[in-house]
């Protein structure tokens, strides 16, 4: 009797042809990225206690993002030069390094270099991940795995603060980045053993003029988080956002791109869809970086307590997308439309309830905040897409990530400055900690609500088009 054949693109057809152990491989770098990303969400005020780096918290969020930007836009030309099983395994011992260099740290700085370090081992993880999909997978079956790889994010993103609030309680916040040593390395190892040698993917060039404005600008409105003062803050903050746009303009006339040509354009579904992904992502920042110290130094709860509320926003997050994966026509736009004010909604409670508020009113602003990530990105994605010309999807699918990647890292830069200028800097007390949830959030508002703006221009945009 003949052997079973798997029907095209079920789970059994995924699996088969010995590509389990490939897609449990696949999925462990996405979650090494996916849960480091959020892990120093709760452990940040040990380290901090530890190291003296209450006025560096921004940085261990930004470096972190900034390094991943600048991966996920090489991980192409990488795998081109050196192969596939190459780049998995250096990219997995060059995270497990980071992560030894944070987790052994006897200073600030070196915690810093070792999570910029994370971020680019990481990043470049997250990136073989998706080209190892592409070249060991048939299409029929993509669907299902990037459905799953984009379950694990979900995950991972909700039980990494958990995680650090663990290590944190018990005293050993070292060891979050001491677990993820162990299992980067046995990733490494992995892929040496079950990827094929000589597959390679299709290479390309690197943006790197673009890639080094994005950095300086970056790290110029980091910067300001040292500069003690209003003003000399505020120049470097400017500066900083005034070469990110620069970095935006030049990349329209780059030989090699790191953006679809029309994402400078805010008369254009990609300009206008890149701009509310980065205003709304940028925005929520604070709730990441400073969300569960603040809520440590005002209501007392445990690392562990104030990852449980990080975590709501991530479920509310899951939920939401969950809830309205189905929807067409006219509801992708009021999807959209909702995202922006539901995430703005929550942003701007926070002012007032982060610190004082009941818990139920907490625990809405959270939900309002995951709920507007939820209900809007997916839809955005796929005006976005939609909008582009055929030879310009490709490079926009990886460009919704390094304009995520991007606010992420400029709204915690952003949030970091702001606090300081707070007090925060000085130390974490309930005092500090007060004045820093007001400020930053006071901040945040505003760009959350230009986020509804441009959400508003997108859709009839984005309708029109047929995207």
């Amino acid at each position: 009797m003949p052997p079973a054949v798997a029907a095209p693109g079920s789970w059994k057809d995924v699996l088969a042809e010995g590509r389990l152990a490939q897609f449990i491989l696949i999925c462990l770098a996405v979650w090494l990225h996916a849960a480091d990303s959020l892990v120093t969400a709760t452990i940040m005020p040990s380290v901090g206690a530890d190291l003296g780096g209450y006025a560096y918290f921004g940085w261990a969020t930004a470096g972190f993002l900034l390094g991943s930007v600048v991966a996920g836009a090489s991980a192409g030309w990488l795998t081109g030069q050196v192969g596939l099983r190459t780049a998995f395994a250096f990219s997995a011992a060059l995270y497990a390094a980071g992560c030894l260099m944070s987790a052994v740290a006897p200073d600030i700085w070196t915690f810093l270099i070792g999570r910029l370090v994370q971020g680019v081992g990481g990043g470049w993880l997250a990136g073989f991940a998706s080209v190892a999909v592409g070249l060991l997978f048939p299409d029929r079956t993509l669907p299902k795995v990037y459905a799953v790889m984009t379950g694990i994010w979900g995950i991972a993103t909700l039980i990494g603060p958990m995680m650090g609030g663990v290590f944190a309680d018990a005293g050993h916040w070292r060891w979050a980045f001491g677990a993820f040593v162990i299992q980067a390395l046995a990733v490494a190892l992995a892929a040496l053993v079950l990827l094929p040698r000589g597959e390679k993917g299709q290479g390309g060039a690197i943006p790197a003029r673009q890639l080094l404005l994005v950095g300086v600008g970056v790290s110029a409105i980091a910067g300001a988080d040292l500069m003690g003062g209003f003003m000399l803050a505020l120049v470097l903050v400017t500066a900083g956002l005034a070469i990110l746009i620069y970095s935006v303009r030049v990349d329209v006339r780059a030989p090699v791109r790191l953006l679809p040509v029309s994402s400078g354009d805010l008369g254009s579904v990609a300009g206008l869809g890149f701009a509310t992904m980065f205003l709304m992502t940028a925005a929520s920042m604070g709730f990441t970086v400073y969300g569960p110290a603040i809520l440590q130094a005002t209501r007392g709860y445990s690392a562990l307590g104030a990852g449980y509320v990080v975590g709501v926003e991530a479920l509310a997050w899951t939920a939401a997308a969950l809830a309205v994966s189905n929807l067409t026509g006219a509801w992708r736009s009021r999807m959209v439309r909702a995202g922006a004010v539901s995430a703005t909604l929550g942003v701007a409670m926070f002012i007032w309830v982060l610190t004082d508020g009941p818990l139920w009113s907490l625990l809405a602003a959270a939900i309002l905040l995951g709920a507007g990530f939820g209900l809007s990105s997916a839809f955005m994605n796929q005006m976005v897409l939609a909008a582009l010309p055929a030879e310009e999807r490709g490079l926009g699918g990886g460009a919704i990530n390094t304009v995520r990647f991007t606010g992420a890292a400029a709204g915690a830069a952003v949030a970091g400055a702001i606090a300081n200028l707070a007090g925060f800097g000085e130390g974490l007390t309930l005092e500090t900690a007060r004045s820093a949830a007001y400020a930053v959030f006071a901040v945040a508002t505003p760009v959350a609500a230009l986020a509804i703006v441009t959400a508003w221009r997108l859709t009839p945009r984005a309708e029109a088009a047929g995207a």
